[in-house]
């Protein structure tokens, strides 16, 4: 198993960047995929990205797609989400996920992260 920590999180304008991080522990990093999530209040928590094992296979969320990034150092055991041109929309608690199966990773994943807070305020 893994257990995965996130950070990153915080209070930024419209248009502004952040980045997010989810280190990782336990077994083997390289052998999962890894995702992100999000879910604002109200809403149901709704998939953001997903990276494999390797870093070739990479799917986003089409609100998500042009403006943010995934991307895993495996040498560091973490998995990131670059966040560029933040709308208000984008405000919800962020979790990292992890699987072995990489179609998991858009329903139900195996491991998540406590969740990190991004607010954008307009």
């Amino acid at each position: 198993q893994v257990q995965l920590v996130e950070s990153g999180g915080g209070l930024v304008q419209a248009g502004d960047s952040l980045r997010l991080s989810c280190a990782a522990s336990g077994r083997t990093f390289s052998t999962y995929n890894m995702g992100w999530f999000r879910q604002a209040p109200g809403k149901a928590r709704e998939f953001v990205a997903a990276i494999s094992q390797n870093g070739y296979t990479i799917d986003y969320a089409a609100s998500v797609k042009g403006r943010f990034t995934i991307s895993r150092d495996n040498s560091e055991n973490t998995v990131y989400l670059q966040m560029n041109s933040l709308k208000p929309e984008d405000t919800a608690v962020y979790y990292c996920a992890a699987d072995l199966t990489f179609f998991r990773i858009r329903t139900t994943p195996d491991y998540w992260g406590q969740g990190t807070q991004v607010t954008v305020s307009s």
